[in-house]
């Protein structure tokens, strides 16, 4: 299965997303900003980067962007629950597999991931 570094400032929703993924057989590592997640990534070894995009200290778009250029062959799927955000990320769309919407429910979440690692 996958490792998966999840990104979310909301930890409710960040341990709910971990949980639920590590159910379904992954290694899930957590952090609650994009400075910290950057922070992560450093230790290598992900298939995969689920982040929210509006975080304080460092969002989610500035995170892929740094993600993508210094890990070209991880996975990059993103979260929003505003529209407008959603479109911030139109200039990643090369670099990332999707923007999830969010509310979302637990099998979304998991058939998102699903389909992320398998493209």
């Amino acid at each position: 299965m996958a490792r998966i570094l999840i990104t979310e400032d909301e930890d409710s929703l960040r341990t709910f997303v971990a949980r639920a993924l590590r159910l379904d057989g992954h290694e899930t590592e957590e952090a609650a900003d994009g400075a910290e997640g950057l922070e992560k990534l450093k230790q290598g070894g992900y298939d995969l980067l689920l982040s929210d995009i509006r975080m304080p200290v460092m969002d989610g778009i500035e995170l892929a962007h740094q993600a993508a250029s210094t890990y070209p062959g991880m996975k990059i799927l993103l979260m929003t629950g505003y529209a407008e955000q959603r479109e911030r990320a139109d200039d990643l769309m090369q670099k990332i597999v999707d923007v999830v919407s969010k509310p979302f429910a637990l099998p979304d979440i998991r058939k998102a991931v699903a389909r992320a690692l398998a493209a």
